[in-house]
């Protein structure tokens, strides 16, 4: 195997096996008492999809998404790498402290526990976070106006999906949820609440 083939393509084995994890953890959750809607589902499932099509095809139909707007060098590419790293790592830590009480869908779950620990001491959704940082990590590589696009509508989905989760929390938790609002921002570490 070429080594320079390899390269080029380590930002596409670093999603396969995301999501091959994501797969086999999907089947250990609680069993669901609440699920969102198939309309509430599809308003940040379509953005979603669009925006990471947008940066994982290899070529798009308009040639103004194509317009590169980084420098076609290998710092660019690494910077881009270590980001999906990062993010998908961030992401996967964050599944794996949540354990049972994760759903890909908006649900509320049997016996639902609010988690404080781990990656949801420093964000409510560190989930959205790690995956939004590796959107960017991709986009930064591919280094294109399509990676613009990419991570404004991901953004958009995630936004959209942690609204409906943070009502339906607020429903469940009351003052606690209040509380932990409050005090860990939502998606950017660091920054006030």
């Amino acid at each position: 195997m070429d080594r320079y083939w390899l390269i080029g393509n380590l930002i596409p084995a670093m999603w396969i096996v995301w999501a091959l994890y994501w797969l086999i953890c999907a089947h250990n959750a609680k069993r669901t008492v609440r699920r969102e809607s198939l309309a509430s589902r599809f308003s940040h499932v379509a953005p979603l999809v669009v925006g990471a099509l947008l940066v994982a095809l290899p070529q798009v139909p308009s040639a103004a998404f194509a317009t590169r707007i980084l420098p076609r060098a290998p710092a660019t590419y690494w910077v881009g790498v270590a980001l999906v790293f990062l993010g998908l790592a961030f992401a996967v830590w964050a599944r794996h402290h949540i354990g049972r009480n994760w759903s890909g869908t908006v649900t509320v779950k049997e016996n639902h526990v609010l988690i404080r620990t781990g990656p949801y001491a420093w964000v409510r959704h560190p989930i959205y976070t790690g995956l939004l940082a590796a959107i960017l990590g991709s986009a930064v590589a591919r280094g294109e106006l399509r990676g613009v696009w990419a991570v404004a509508l991901c953004t958009l989905a995630f936004v959209s999906k942690l609204r409906i989760e943070e009502r339906w929390m607020r429903q469940v938790f009351g003052a606690e949820y209040a509380r932990y609002s409050a005090e860990v921002p939502a998606l950017i570490p660091l920054l006030p609440p």
